[in-house]
C-alpha cells in the first residue's frame, strides 16, 4: 500500500510538462510555443515572457546555424529541449537604376542614418504584455504581386549590400494598406532616408511589424489599430525604384520572414 502510494506521488512530482510548438525550426521562421501557465521559459540565454495561458514566442535568424535550446522551469523541475535548425538557400536579387546616394550614401547623411537606425532599433526592442502575436496575420494588400523575398542577397547598382529582410509587394501608388494584425504604433516616421514613410507596430512579447516606403500615413504614434484597419497607402519613398510595399517581421532585433506568419497558420 505504502509502496504504491509512494510510486504514485513520485510519478506526479516527476511529470514532464509538455511544450508544444507551432512553426518550423528553419532559418528565418517565427515560432509560437505553448506550455504550462506560470512556467519560466528561456530561449538560449534569454528569458521570454509567458502569457497567462502559457503562450510564448520567438524567432530564428536568417543565418543561424547552431541548435536552439528551449528551457522550461516549473515547480523546481527543469525541462530542456534542443532543436536543430534547418538551413535555407537564398536568392540573389539585382536592382539597378538607384540614385548613387541611396546605394552609397554621402558622408553628410551618415549622422541622419545613424539617428534613424536608433529610432527603429528602439521600437523593435519594446517588450510589452500585448498578446496579439498569437492571432492569425492577414495580407496587407489584396491581390498584390510579390517582387522581393526575405533573405535574398541584394546587389544594388552592381554592388553587394545587406540581404533583404522583408517581403516586397508591387502595387499602384495610393493603394490602401491594411494592418496585418492588431497592434500599437510605436514608430511613425514620414521621411526616413532608406525607407521613406515608415510604420512600426508592436504586437507583444518583442514581436513587431514594419511597413515601409509609404506615400501617406493614417496613424499616429501610440495609436492602437485593429487588424484590417487602413494604416496608409503604397508609395515610392526612401530608397525605392517604384511603387511598392516592403513589410518586415521582427522578434526584437532578430529579423524574420514575414511569409512564415502568412503561410504557417
Amino acid at each position: 500500500m505504502y509502496k504504491a502510494l509512494f510510486l504514485l506521488i513520485f510519478l506526479l512530482n516527476s511529470k514532464v510538462f509538455a511544450i508544444e510548438f507551432q512553426g518550423k525550426f528553419i532559418q528565418g521562421h517565427f515560432i509560437i510555443g505553448k506550455t504550462e501557465p506560470n512556467s519560466e521559459i528561456w530561449i538560449d540565454k534569454k528569458q521570454v515572457k509567458l502569457t497567462k495561458d502559457g503562450f510564448f514566442v520567438f524567432g530564428i535568424g536568417r543565418d543561424r546555424k547552431y541548435d536552439i535550446v528551449i528551457t522550461s522551469y516549473k515547480n523546481g523541475k527543469k525541462t530542456e529541449i534542443v532543436k536543430k535548425i534547418q538551413k535555407r538557400k537564398y536568392k540573389i536579387q539585382r536592382i539597378d537604376g538607384l540614385p548613387e546616394k541611396k546605394v552609397t550614401p554621402p558622408k553628410e547623411v551618415y549622422e541622419r542614418i545613424k539617428k534613424e537606425n536608433k529610432i527603429i532599433s528602439d521600437a523593435r526592442e519594446i517588450e510589452s504584455d500585448l498578446s496579439f502575436f498569437k492571432n492569425e496575420f492577414i495580407y496587407p494588400l489584396e491581390n498584390a504581386i510579390v517582387t522581393g523575398v526575405y533573405g535574398s542577397q541584394r546587389i544594388l547598382n552592381g554592388k553587394p549590400k545587406w540581404p533583404h529582410y522583408g517581403i516586397d509587394f508591387a502595387a499602384k501608388e495610393g493603394t490602401e494598406i491594411k494592418a496585418m494584425l492588431d497592434g500599437k504604433a510605436t514608430m511613425v516616421e514620414k521621411d526616413l532616408f532608406y525607407t521613406g514613410g515608415t510604420l512600426i507596430f508592436d504586437h507583444g512579447h518583442g514581436i513587431s511589424t514594419l511597413y515601409m516606403h509609404l506615400q501617406k500615413i493614417y496613424v499616429e504614434k501610440g495609436q492602437s489599430v485593429k487588424q484590417g484597419d487602413v494604416i496608409g497607402t503604397v508609395g515610392s519613398t526612401g530608397r525605392s525604384t517604384g511603387a511598392h510595399l516592403d513589410v518586415r517581421l521582427n522578434w526584437f532585433g532578430t529579423r524574420l520572414d514575414p511569409m512564415t506568419v502568412l503561410k504557417i497558420r
